[in-house]
C-alpha cells in the first residue's frame, strides 16, 4: 500500500520531499528573543511531521499535514516580521494550522532549504486534500500499521497487534484478536505484512449494521442491482424521482469492483463507501454551495459575526494580534470589530481600552482586512469601528482606510439614491462598509453646517458597556457626553450609521434603514421577553448587532441562537474561544458556501410580521414536524486520554436549539469499554416546532460516572440542512476541524406532526 510519499512520484521520491526524509535543522521562532534551533524531519507515511530539539533526551513533538492549512512564504507573519532584520526573507516561511492552534514560524539555513520545505509540504498538502475514500483509508490503515510497527521490520507480531488495537480504542478479548490475527496470517508466519495487515483491519472494520441494510435490498446477499439501489434510495434515503439518475451516479462513483462496475451493481464495500462519503452524510449535498437569494436587503440575513476581533485571548490580559483577523476572516466572519486608541506617535493602535491587552497599529489591522476580506467569501465586510480617538487620529483612520482599501472600501451611494431599505449582499459584493458614527444622514451628505459632534453614548445606553474595567464615569453621568468626529472618517460611513436605540416606536417612525444600532446581550435578553414580534418587525428593516456582556472577561460566549430568533443580523461571537456557541455559529454558517451570509426564514423578512419566538404557534404558515433519529453506530472515535490501556465508554447526546418551544436534549445510554465501533440502535425523538431556526447539535461524550463527561466529538447543523435516511455524521474537535474518521452512523426520519400523533 503505498502511503503519500511514495505515491508522489510514481515510485521515485520527489525530491522537494526527499530533502524533507532526510530532514533539515530549523529555526523555531516564537518571538524576537524566543528562536531555537529544531531539528525536523518527515516521517516515511509522507504525512507526520516530526521534529525534536537536539539536546532534548527522548522528548520530540509532531503533527500531520493534514492539520496544516498553508504555508506562507516571507515574512508573513507578525513573529517573522519583528526580525526581518536579523533573517531575510527568502529564509522564513510559516505553517498555518487548521482552526485555532497557532501557526509555526521557521528559519532555513539556506533560501534552497526553505524552498524544499515550503514546495514540499504544499505538495503534501494538495495530495492529502485530494485523496478519494479509498485512498484516505488506505492511508489511515498505513498509519496505524506504522504506529504499530515498532521495531521497523515492515512486520507485525501479536503482541504488537494487542497494542495496537488498544490504541485504536478497541477492547478486544486475545482469544478473538488471535482468531482474527491467525486468520491474516496466511503466510503461517506470526507475522502480519502490510497486505495481511489490511486483511485484518478490514474484518475488524466489518460493519454488521450496514450489511444489514444491505441485505434488506440484496435479493442475493452479494449485491445491489441497479434498480434494488433505486428502491433504497426511494424508500430509506426519500430521494423520490431522481433514485434512477443518481443510482447510476453512485454506482459509477463509489463501486471499487470491476466485476459489479460490469453488471452495472454494486457491492457490500461500494454500498458502504457511498454511506460513508459527503453524499451519503447527514448535511444535504445541495445546501453546501451558495443556494440562497444573495439579493434582499443586507437586513434580511443572519450575518457571521466578531465580538472584539483583534483578541487571541482574554478580554483583560490577552495579545491583540493581526492573527486574529485572519482566523476569522477565513471562517467566513463578515463583521469583525476594531477599537482604535489615540496611539502615542500620531499613529492610531488598536486594543481593549484600559486593559492590558497588548496594543497593534490601526494601520495595520486595515491591511490585514484587505488582504483576507475575500479569501472566504465575495460577499461584503463591515469594519465595526469603536472609536475612541480624538479628531486629528480620527483623520488618520480615515486617511488609511482611503488609501489602503482603495475602491474596495464603499465611500458611496451605489446609485446615488437616498435608499429606503438597504442593499444587497449581491450588490455589496467585493466591498468593505464602515460601521461608525456619522455626522446627519446621508440626506444631508451636501451640508457643510452641521456640527461636527455627536452622542457619546451609542455603546453605553443599551445596556453594559463593552469595556469590561472601564475607568469612565458611570453611564448616567456620561448621558450627554458629547465627542467630537473627523469630517473625513464620517464621510466614509454610509449604510451602516451607529445611532443610539430609543425604542420601537420612535424606529418606526423616524428611523432610516442605514441608521444601526448595538444591544449587549443582557438588553437583547430583555426586548425579547418584553417585546418580541416588534423587535422581529424592527430587524426586517434595520441592522441591529448584539455583543457580549463587559463581564465576560473571559471570553466566553452567549448562545446566539437565541438573539436570532429576534432576526438579529450581527450577533458577534468571540470567535477565539471554542466550545457550544461557536459550535452553534459555525452550524449555522456551514450552509450556502460557508460565505457569512444566511437568507432569514420568510416570515422574518415580512415587515408586518406577527412572529414571536415566544409563541411560535401564532405565525401564518406554522407546521411543527417530528423528528426521528435513530442512533445507531460510531466508528472510530478518538481517545479522550492518551494514557495507554485507557478506553472511552461513548454515549450520544442530541441537542436542539431554536425557539424557547423547541430547546430540548435526548441522549442514549453508554457503551462500555469501546470507541471503535459502539453500537447503542436507541431512538430520540423531538418535536419541532420552528424547523426554519432550528439548529440540531450531535455531541458524542465519554461517560464518567464521578465527574463531568469529558467531549469527544461533535456536528451541528442546521434542521433544514439535514438530510433523511441512513446517514453519517463525520465528526468535529472541540475546535471545529475535522477528526477523521470518526462518525456516526443514524437513520433520520421527518414527518409531519398530525394532531393524533
Amino acid at each position: 500500500m503505498p502511503s503519500l510519499c511514495q505515491d508522489l512520484h510514481a515510485g521515485s521520491y520527489d525530491p522537494d520531499v526527499k530533502v524533507m526524509i532526510a530532514g533539515s535543522t530549523l529555526r523555531k521562532v516564537k518571538s524576537r528573543s524566543w528562536k531555537k534551533q529544531r531539528h525536523f524531519r518527515l516521517l516515511e507515511d509522507g504525512l507526520t511531521i516530526w521534529y525534536k530539539s537536539r539536546w532534548a533526551g527522548r522528548g520530540h513533538s509532531t503533527f500531520s499535514v493534514t492539520e496544516v492549512e498553508a504555508v506562507r512564504e516571507g515574512h508573513q507573519s507578525e513573529v517573522l516580521l519583528s526580525i526581518a532584520e536579523e533573517f531575510p526573507a527568502d529564509l522564513c516561511f510559516t505553517l498555518v494550522f487548521h482552526g485555532r492552534q497557532g501557526n509555526l514560524d521557521l528559519v532555513a539555513d539556506s533560501p534552497e532549504e526553505a524552498q524544499a520545505w515550503i514546495r514540499g509540504v504544499r505538495k503534501l498538502i494538495h495530495k492529502a486534500q485530494t485523496m478519494d475514500e479509498k485512498e484516505r483509508l488506505d492511508q489511515w490503515v498505513w498509519d496505524w500499521f506504522q504506529k504499530a510497527d515498532k521495531n521497523k521490520d515492515g512486520k507485525m507480531n501479536f503482541k504488537e497487534v494487542k497494542k495496537l488495537l488498544k490504541m485504536m480504542n478497541v477492547d478486544m478479548n486475545e482469544e478473538h484478536a488471535l482468531h482474527l490475527f491467525t486468520m491474516a496470517d496466511k503466510s503461517e508466519s506470526d507475522s502480519l505484512e502490510i497486505e495481511q495487515f489490511v486483511y485484518f483491519y478490514k474484518m475488524l472494520t466489518q460493519r454488521d449494521e450496514v450489511w444489514k441494510v444491505f441485505q434488506d435490498y440484496s435479493g442475493d446477499g452479494e449485491k445491489l442491482m441497479l434498480e434494488e439501489l433505486e428502491n433504497f434510495l426511494r424508500m430509506e434515503q426519500q430521494e423520490g424521482e431522481q433514485s434512477a439518475q443518481h443510482a447510476k451516479e453512485l454506482i459509477d462513483r463509489y463501486e471499487p469492483s470491476e466485476t459489479a462496475l460490469k453488471q452495472g451493481a454494486m457491492s457490500l464495500d461500494g454500498f458502504q463507501m457511498y454511506l460513508c462519503s459527503q453524499e451519503g452524510s447527514i448535511f444535504n449535498p445541495e445546501h453546501q454551495n451558495l443556494y440562497q437569494d444573495m439579493s434582499q436587503p443586507l437586513s434580511h440575513y443572519f450575518i457571521s459575526s466578531s465580538h472584539n476581533t483583534y483578541l487571541l485571548e482574554d478580554q483583560l490580559r490577552g495579545q491583540s494580534s493581526l492573527e486574529a483577523y485572519i482566523q476569522a476572516l477565513k471562517r467566513g466572519c463578515r463583521c469583525v470589530e476594531v477599537d482604535c486608541w489615540d496611539g502615542s506617535d500620531g499613529e492610531p493602535v488598536v486594543y481593549h481600552g484600559h486593559t492590558l491587552t497588548s496594543k497593534i497599529l490601526f494601520k495595520d489591522v486595515v491591511s490585514t482586512v484587505k488582504e483576507y476580506a475575500f479569501k472566504a467569501s465575495d460577499f461584503p465586510v463591515i469594519l465595526s469601528l469603536e472609536n475612541h480617538c480624538g479628531v486629528e487620529q480620527q483623520t488618520v483612520m480615515a486617511r488609511h482606510l482611503s488609501q489602503i482599501l482603495g475602491d474596495s472600501l464603499l465611500t458611496t451611494l451605489l446609485d446615488g439614491q437616498v435608499p429606503q431599505q438597504l442593499p444587497s449582499p449581491q450588490e455589496l459584493k467585493g466591498k468593505i462598509l464602515l460601521k461608525a458614527k456619522k455626522i446627519g444622514g446621508l440626506e444631508q451628505c451636501l451640508d457643510e453646517t452641521l456640527t461636527d459632534e455627536v452622542s457619546d453614548d451609542e455603546e453605553m445606553a443599551n445596556g453594559d458597556p463593552e469595556s469590561p474595567c472601564t475607568e469612565d464615569p458611570p453611564a448616567a453621568n456620561k448621558k450627554h457626553k458629547k465627542s467630537k468626529l473627523s469630517r473625513e472618517l464620517s464621510d466614509l460611513v454610509v449604510y451602516c450609521k451607529s445611532v443610539h436605540f430609543h425604542g420601537f416606536e420612535h424606529a418606526r417612525s423616524h428611523a432610516k434603514c442605514y441608521e444601526m444600532s448595538s444591544f449587549s446581550e443582557s438588553k437583547a435578553k430583555k426586548l425579547v421577553k418584553e417585546a418580541g414580534t416588534d423587535f422581529v418587525q424592527y430587524n426586517t428593516r434595520q441592522l441591529s448587532r448584539i455583543y457580549p456582556s463587559g463581564l465576560r472577561t473571559d471570553s466566553s460566549n452567549y448562545n446566539p441562537q437565541e438573539i436570532w430568533s429576534m432576526g438579529c443580523q450581527i450577533v458577534a461571537l468571540n470567535f477565539q474561544t471554542a466550545g457550544l456557541e461557536m459550535d452553534l455559529n459555525d452550524g449555522l454558517f456551514r450552509q450556502n458556501g460557508c460565505c457569512g451570509f444566511v437568507l432569514k426564514p420568510e416570515f422574518m423578512r415580512d415587515a408586518t410580521s406577527q412572529f414571536s419566538p415566544e409563541k411560535p404557534e401564532g405565525r401564518q404558515g406554522y407546521k411543527p414536524l417530528r423528528l426521528s433519529i435513530q442512533v445507531i453506530s460510531g466508528q472510530q472515535l478518538p481517545k479522550v486520554n492518551q494514557k495507554e490501556g485507557s478506553i472511552v465508554d461513548p454515549l450520544v447526546r442530541v441537542e436542539i436549539y431554536g425557539v424557547p418551544q423547541d430547546q430540548a436534549k435526548e441522549e442514549t445510554s453508554h457503551i462500555n469499554n469501546n470507541g471503535f465501533n459502539p453500537v447503542w440502535n436507541e431512538t430520540l425523538n423531538f418535536v419541532i416546532h420552528t424547523p426554519e431556526l432550528a439548529l440540531v447539535r450531535f455531541l458524542v461524550e465519554d461517560y464518567d460516572k464521578a465527574s463531568r463527561n469529558d467531549f469527544i466529538g461533535q456536528f451541528t447543523l442546521p434542521f433544514t440542512c439535514i438530510q433523511a435516511g441512513y446517514r453519517h455524521i463525520h465528526l468535529l474537535s472541540k475546535d471545529g476541524t475535522v477528526i477523521p474518521p470518526s462518525s456516526l452512523f443514524v437513520n433520520i426520519s421527518i414527518s409531519e406532526l398530525t394532531s393524533g400523533s
